[in-house]
């Protein structure tokens, strides 16, 4: 598998500046008996295939990124690269999701490591589309 990087200046990967938003709507999420609740409606950001964001703050005692990929499918994964546990950005156009420092550490969609020198695959959460809602269970 070739990798694409996300195109960064150097000074954004030696801060580790995210390049995945957090919401709008900041109303638009709870966390909720060890699961971070998504109000779909309220968070336009993840509607196309490629849309992320990033949830922290608040209730939520880690921080996670959601992505829906170019397929629609939805994923959540614990925002923390292994390596320095910097922040991960999605990678539009592709499977895979990047840290945003210098090591350009590449996971695939289900935690593996597909480049760099991360000290082990990231932590993926399960999820679920209900009632126009996205369940991301933690726990």
């Amino acid at each position: 598998m070739s990798v694409t990087f996300l195109k960064r200046n150097p000074f954004q990967r030696i801060l580790g500046l995210c390049a995945t938003p957090r919401p709008a709507d900041e109303g638009g999420w709870r966390y909720e008996d060890g699961a971070l609740v998504l109000e779909l409606a309220r968070l336009p950001e993840l509607a196309p295939h490629g849309g992320a964001l990033r949830f922290e703050g608040g209730d939520l005692h880690e921080r996670v990124l959601v992505i829906r990929d170019e397929n629609g499918t939805y994923h959540a994964f614990r925002n923390e690269c292994t390596h320095g546990k910097r922040r991960l950005d999605f990678v539009p156009g592709t499977e895979t999701v990047q840290c945003c420092s210098v090591g350009k550490s590449t996971f695939g969609l289900d935690g593996s490591i597909v480049h760099g020198e991360p000290k082990g695959p990231i932590d993926v959460f399960p999820v679920e589309e209900k009632d126009g809602r996205l369940i991301v269970r933690l726990g």
